[in-house]
C-alpha cells in the first residue's frame, strides 16, 4: 500500500500553479532589498527569531533565537549582527552556514501579529570589536553572525491570527503535556527520575542564560 500523500504529488511549477492564483502585486512589490526604517524598528523591538538554514545533505533546519529586545543589531541598511549566546553546543546551524551561507530569518513581536521575513547570506566572527559589542555581564558571545540581507518584507498576519498565538485563552494547561525532563528521560532510556532531570535543565538555563 502507498504511503497516505504519495500519489498526487506536485513535482513541478507549472502544476503548482495550476492550483494556486499568481500573487497580487503588492504580495511581490512589498519585498526590500535593504531594510528601510520600519524594519530596522521592527528588529530593534523583536526579542525572537526563527533562524533556517540547510545542511550539507540538502536537509532543513531551523533554529529559535532569543534575548532581550533588540538583542539583533543593525549595523546598517543590509548588515546584522546575532550574538550566539550559550547553548548545547550541537552547533547545528553553525556548521550548516559554513556548507551552505543562505539563511532565512523570521522576526515576531509579542502581540503584534506581523511578522518579519529576511532572506540572506550569513558567516561567523570573532572580531574582537564585535565580540565586545556584545557582552552581557561581562561575557561575550561565543561568536558572532553576521547576515548579509538580501530580502526583507513584512509577512502578513494570517498565520499567527488563525492560531491565535499571543491570546491567552489559547494556551494549554503546563499539566496537559509532558515536561522537558520527562520527554528526555523516555526517549533517552534514562534510568532516573524526570524532576531530576527538569531541576538540571533549570540549573542550566539559569547559569548558562548568557
Amino acid at each position: 500500500m502507498a504511503k497516505a500523500g504519495t500519489d498526487h504529488v506536485i513535482q513541478d511549477e507549472g502544476k503548482l500553479r495550476e492550483i494556486y492564483a499568481e500573487p497580487s502585486h503588492g504580495a511581490v512589490a512589498k519585498e526590500l532589498a535593504r531594510l528601510d526604517p520600519h524594519c530596522k524598528r521592527f528588529i530593534e523591538l523583536s526579542p525572537f527569531f526563527c533562524l533556517g538554514s540547510s545542511r550539507a545533505d540538502g536537509l532543513g533546519d531551523v533554529s529559535p533565537r532569543g534575548g532581550e529586545p533588540g538583542f539583533v543589531h543593525v549595523l546598517d541598511e543590509t548588515t546584522l549582527a546575532i550574538p550566539d549566546r550559550p547553548g548545547n553546543n550541537r552547533l547545528d546551524s553553525l556548521t550548516n552556514l559554513l556548507h551552505n551561507p543562505a539563511v532565512g530569518l523570521l522576526f515576531f513581536l509579542p502581540g503584534v501579529n506581523e511578522m518579519l521575513r529576511i532572506n540572506g547570506v550569513a558567516k561567523l566572527s570573532v572580531e574582537p570589536a564585535l565580540m565586545k559589542r556584545f557582552e552581557m555581564n561581562g561575557k561575550p558571545p561565543r561568536s558572532v553572525m553576521l547576515v548579509e540581507v538580501k530580502e526583507a518584507y513584512l509577512h502578513c498576519a494570517k498565520a499567527v491570527a488563525r492560531s491565535g498565538l499571543w491570546k491567552a485563552e489559547t494556551q494549554i494547561e503546563r499539566s496537559s503535556f509532558p515536561t522537558a525532563g520527562e520527554i528526555f528521560r523516555d526517549q533517552m532510556k534514562l534510568d532516573v527520575p524526570a524532576k531530576a532531570v527538569d531541576e538540571a535543565l533549570d540549573e542550566n538555563t539559569r547559569t548558562e542564560l548568557y
